[in-house]
């Protein structure tokens, strides 16, 4: 256990600051559209509403704990705090929904210690709907706690794909996500692309699909959603089976008994 893992006990300490912050992200995002969208890279945007959010939520939390260290998507990273921990924000994972009005986008929160989160929340606006865990407390929808779907053959299961890359690289990156959707299509009972890294896992904890598999996340598309994965009795792992940490290139989340068949459908090496 290295220097920032001493720590995770007490990871819910830190509960009612993360809770907070997340209600002040919903009333903003709750408030109005996007009045700007600015490009930031080859069909990625930023909209006002996402730096906005970052904001008030980095103001917050470093009122409400100034030892810790705060990472976000749109306005960069502090170091680490004390003990390793690190606040991980993404204001709004589905941005390019969010802007056209499809209700798959999420605001998503993580405390994380080194490269492993342990406390994560995840608001779906649209629906109404929080899930939060915390490590070695279990995950929950509002007050409910909730468990991975049990599914066991591949035949049977809902697998969610990232979004195919964009930017530098893009068609060398997707020809594994279109290897990957190949036989998925082939394999799978169903293939659902939601835009939303964050509720792709949060969706997976909750039983609604069975695996999730998101090539190139960022710390901020994943963190939250990784220890909720977790906490719910799934496993997540990297593109070629190895624990995961959000130093990991790829994310891969399904149940214990599919995990396997969800790795076999991967080329190798993943990109």
């Amino acid at each position: 256990m290295d220097a920032g893992q001493d720590h995770v006990t007490d990871a819910a300490e830190f509960g009612p600051a993360a809770a907070a912050a997340m209600d002040i992200a919903d009333a903003i995002i709750r408030e109005r559209m996007p009045a700007v969208v600015t490009a930031k890279g080859d069909r990625d945007m930023v909209t006002d509403i996402d730096v906005e959010i970052e904001r008030a939520v980095r103001g917050y939390l470093r009122q409400q704990h100034p030892q810790i260290g705060f990472m976000g998507e749109e306005e960069g990273s502090s170091a680490p705090g004390q003990h390793g921990l690190r606040w991980v924000l993404d204001p709004v994972d589905g941005t390019a929904n969010f802007i056209k009005g499809i209700p798959l986008y999420a605001i998503s929160l993580a405390l994380v210690s080194d490269a492993e989160p342990i406390l994560g929340i995840i608001d779906v606006p649209a629906e109404s709907t929080r899930y939060s865990a915390v490590l070695g407390h279990g995950a929950f929808c509002g007050d409910c706690r909730v468990e991975v779907r049990r599914t066991e053959e591949l035949r049977a299961a809902t697998v969610t794909l990232g979004d195919f890359a964009v930017g530098e690289r893009a068609d060398f990156k997707n020809r594994t996500r279109l290897a990957v959707n190949d036989q998925l299509a082939r394999r799978a009972l169903r293939v659902r692309m939601l835009g939303s890294a964050a509720i792709d896992l949060a969706w997976l904890a909750h039983g609604r699909t069975d695996a999730a598999i998101i090539f190139g996340g960022k710390p901020w598309d994943v963190a939250a959603g990784v220890i909720i994965v977790r906490e719910a009795g799934g496993i997540v792992v990297d593109a070629v089976g190895s624990r995961h940490t959000l130093r990991s290139a790829s994310t891969i989340a399904a149940s214990p008994r599919l995990v396997g068949q969800i790795l076999d459908v991967i080329p190798r090496p993943a990109v």
